[in-house]
């Protein structure tokens, strides 16, 4: 079946408006709201227990503020039975014991729970992970950026790092508006959803720079529409098919890897737009042309005589 042709870049500067915007509400969020730091990063105790019947995680959390327990979120685990406990470290009290402490708070209303798992993560320990998780991520453009300028040239490279930097920036946006917890998993969402949407990027440049190559009438902006149309098609057999699968994990994967998975699906949406109107709309404002697309006459023959 033959896709019908879109004018892509018809429509740039809606698409301009729009990212710009996305961009510059995430930005604000960041700075005002900030965060909500999992204890990964901020420290403290994650507790999992089991009830033999169903529980109710208001009456768990009403129960533990009443033992002194104070900023823990308590919500349902998996099921209506297991309860995720995650408190900040409490003040006058021996954090490597304050799983414990917990249970037993909560054994004196229920004396069937029983708990599944206990960790502690050290304030020290998070900061480490917070400095980490940030330069890895910005390491990880840097390097995007050196890759694509040896790859394509200067304006290919530039709209690569704003179409990644656009989607790192959306996607914490988002969990900053949500208040979703920013753990470690959701780091390594981010940096797959960099290595994702590089490659997205990297097979819409290589068309573009074989188009202009190739096609010897045309304006850029024409020249670039019929790559993205070309590779419309790839585009969206990769992005539905990675959605359903990331879909399914958001649905039945369970809380542990709920945040791996919205940050990747955020990511991938986010992804495959900003391959093509971020990183086209980048082309256009740096005035590609032909010209600098050039092959150097060492390298065709090179290609011609092997």
């Amino acid at each position: 079946m033959k896709l019908p042709v879109f004018d892509f870049m018809g429509k740039r500067r809606i698409a301009a408006i729009a990212s710009m915007t996305a961009v510059v509400v995430s930005v604000a969020f960041l700075g005002l709201r900030g965060l909500n730091l999992g204890l990964d990063f901020t420290g403290g105790t994650l507790v999992e227990v089991g009830f033999p019947e169903r529980v109710d995680p208001v009456s768990v959390r009403t129960r533990l503020e009443s033992a002194g327990f104070v900023d823990g979120v308590v919500q349902h685990f998996g099921t209506d039975q297991d309860i995720l406990i995650r408190m900040p470290p409490q003040l006058g009290t021996d954090q490597a014991t304050l799983g414990d402490r917990i249970l037993a708070a909560i054994q004196e209303d229920s004396p069937g729970a029983v708990m599944r798992q206990s960790n502690f993560v050290g304030p020290v320990v998070g900061e480490e992970l917070a400095e980490s998780a940030g330069l890895a991520i910005l390491t990880a453009l840097g390097v995007v950026m050196l890759y694509i300028l040896f790859r394509f040239t200067k304006q290919f490279a530039v709209g690569a790092v704003a179409a990644l930097a656009h989607d790192v920036a959306v996607v914490l946006g988002i969990f900053s508006i949500l208040g979703w917890d920013f753990d470690l998993p959701v780091v390594a969402a981010i940096l797959a959803v960099v290595g994702y949407s590089l490659n997205d990027t990297i097979v819409v440049s290589d068309r573009i720079r074989e188009n202009f190559r190739t096609i010897r009438k045309g304006s850029p902006i024409d020249v670039i529409n019929t790559s993205l149309n070309q590779i419309l098609g790839r585009t969206l057999v990769t992005s539905l098919t990675t959605l359903f699968v990331l879909l399914a994990l958001l649905i039945a994967g369970g809380e542990g890897i709920r945040g791996f998975a919205a940050a990747l699906t955020i990511g991938v949406v986010v992804g495959t737009y900003s391959s093509i109107y971020v990183a086209g709309n980048v082309l256009v404002l740096m005035n590609i042309s032909r010209e600098d697309l050039v092959v150097p006459e060492k390298e065709r023959e090179r290609d011609t005589f092997p």
